[in-house]
């Protein structure tokens, strides 16, 4: 059982910066990997990064790299999703996932925070 509680969305200017925290609590050592995804009104969800929880590597969809960092705090089970350089395209709910992993993969998800990026 892992429970993801994010935080840190809100409105932005064209070009600025947020960043993102989902904070997991529970059976935190199972977790093999935490990710952000996005979605919009109508779409499906489609991933945004996601990170190797324990001596890992990050990996970031296309359309964010150069841009977004994730990052983790293990002592603190918090993931991060620094977002600059933000354009309305980044205008969605982001969620934060688990990728929970004991006999077979299971994930978790958090209730989403919500980006804005308009002027």
């Amino acid at each position: 059982q892992v429970q993801l509680v994010e935080s840190g969305g809100g409105l932005v200017q064209p070009g600025g910066s947020l960043r993102l925290s989902c904070a997991a609590s529970g059976s935190t050592f199972n977790i093999y990997a935490m990710g952000w995804y996005r979605q919009a009104p109508g779409e499906e969800r489609d991933l945004v990064a996601r990170i190797i929880t324990s001596g890992g590597s990050a990996n970031y969809a296309d359309s964010v790299k150069g841009r977004f960092t994730i990052s983790r705090d293990n002592a603190k089970n918090t993931v991060y999703l620094q977002m600059n350089s933000l354009n309305p395209w980044a205008t969605s709910f982001y969620y934060c996932n688990a990728d929970y992993r004991v006999a077979t993969k299971f994930d978790y998800w958090g209730q989403g925070t919500q980006v804005t990026v308009s002027s």
